[in-house]
């Protein structure tokens, strides 16, 4: 089905199939990086024995290696001609490494501290600069070259968010009992780590076959190419780009939160670290993924940016339903799903607002970069996510947290204080950070006589 006849449909408009092939994409993505996000932490300070501090120095500085590769990803994309378009390709070319890449991220050896310390570095630089950086950010602008149709992709936005969860509640809730059934050792995480890969390769595979590049501009082809300088200049003038890249860093950083401290949340504040974190991950993603689809109607009806709005003042009260009773798993519960139904519009609109803001900065600068614009935003999350890693592991590491691979090990009151705080005040300053950046968003207001001058423009041969 490779000239996708029976996939497409007119007018810019794509089937349910392409949109679910699309989607499975993302699975594949989340499904390695929901491990990285939530559960990695956690196996290398209390399974492999390695200091919290020295976790959060290695995401760090691998995060800040992260978005220098994001760019040079979205230039390579750019400058990129093949049989299958500039995207695409990259899919197929980078799902095997990907998949072994997550593998070694697992096979950390029993030795010295510096020798440990240069390992997690390569291995996870390998696995998130390089290898996830390659397949998700041409994953990515591929959603802006299969239509320009805002509607559609609002809708690619809506599947994709929709479904992607589901890689993460493969991580996340499935990993620690298989894990405990493969004999809770460091080899049952890597046997862990094998399934989920081949999954993830299986599910990249789906998308490379499934979904096209179909979006062809004359006066793009036709047009020389831009200096990087240039291309640069057009893509930091183009203010919705900002604000998309704060709205893209805000939801990683939410995920990378409670993904990161809910493990350790429940382990040693509630006393329970096999069903107790699976069923609260579980409980708040799934809520999110329903919300997400329920935006469908509310996208049409309200406009992305004021369904985002209303959902960050949702989230907000969410989180502060958590303050009145942080050790109850009762109200964890109540303000998990709060939580997830005012998150749940961001999601939905976040990547179909990035797509927006290619045909913005095509408007206002005459230069097409849909690569460019989706590794800019890119780098907000991944730098984002570094930053609250590393924050999030030095902050346990200075009240005093005790790592061991032997076990449990008994925290002191500070390092269980410290993770308590942690939960608490993180997505509040995450919900107000979106509040404030939608409040300024008035893009989806222009965008129907933006497009209409484009079309103009490219009907004379201009960009």
């Amino acid at each position: 089905m490779e000239n996708g006849t029976e996939q497409k449909l007119p007018d810019g408009k794509l089937s349910m199939g392409i949109k679910l092939s699309y989607a499975s994409g993302d699975v594949a993505c989340n499904v390695v990086f929901g491990m990285v996000g939530t559960l990695l932490t956690l196996f290398y300070t209390d399974y492999v024995g390695i200091n919290p501090a020295t976790v959060g120095m290695v995401m760090l500085l691998s995060r800040l290696f992260d978005g220098v590769s994001d760019l040079i990803m979205g230039v390579i994309v750019e400058r990129t001609n093949s049989k299958w378009g500039k995207s695409r390709p990259w899919i197929l070319w980078m799902s095997v490494p990907f998949a072994l890449s997550a593998v070694l991220l697992f096979t950390v050896p029993n030795t010295t501290g510096v020798l440990q310390f240069v390992y997690l570095f390569v291995t996870y630089n390998f696995c998130t600069t390089v290898c996830y950086t390659a397949i998700n950010l041409p994953y990515g602008s591929l959603s802006a070259m299969m239509t320009r149709v805002s509607s559609e992709r609002d809708m690619l936005s809506v599947v994709r968010m929709g479904l992607s969860p589901i890689g993460k509640i493969i991580a996340a809730t499935c990993t620690l009992p298989i894990v405990k059934l493969f004999g809770d050792d460091q080899a049952a995480w890597i046997k862990t780590m094998s399934i989920w890969a081949v999954l993830a390769l299986i599910l990249l595979l789906v998308c490379f076959f499934r979904c096209e590049e179909t979006v062809k501009i004359e006066a793009k082809q036709k047009a020389p190419k831009v200096p990087l300088g240039k291309s640069f200049s057009a893509l930091f003038k183009n203010q919705y780009f900002w604000a998309v890249l704060v709205l893209w860093m805000v939801q990683s950083v939410s995920f990378g939160i409670s993904g990161t401290i809910l493990p350790y949340y429940c382990k040693y504040i509630f006393g329970n670290d096999t069903w107790m974190y699976s069923a609260l991950f579980l409980t708040e993603t799934l809520t999110l993924v329903a919300g997400i689809f329920a935006c469908t109607p509310l996208i049409k009806k309200f406009g992305k940016r004021n369904i985002a709005l209303a959902g960050s003042l949702i989230a907000l009260a969410g989180q502060l339903i958590f303050f009145f009773n942080p050790y109850s798993f009762a109200w964890m519960v109540m303000s998990c799903l709060t939580r997830a139904i005012g998150l749940a519009p961001l999601n939905a609109v976040v990547f179909g607002m990035v797509g927006d803001v290619v045909e913005f900065g095509q408007w206002k600068t005459h230069i097409r970069q849909e690569s460019l614009v989706f590794a800019g935003g890119s780098i907000g999350t991944k730098v984002g996510a570094g930053l609250a890693s590393a924050t999030m592991t030095g902050l346990l590491s200075a009240a005093g947290y005790i790592s061991t691979s032997a076990g449990s090990a008994a925290q002191p009151d500070s390092a269980l204080n410290m993770i308590v705080n942690i939960y608490k005040f993180g997505p509040v300053l995450i919900a107000l950070v979106a509040f404030i950046t939608l409040a300024l968003y008035k893009l989806d207001k222009a965008y129907p006589s933006i497009m209409k001058e484009l079309i103009e423009r490219e009907s004379r041969g201009e960009l």
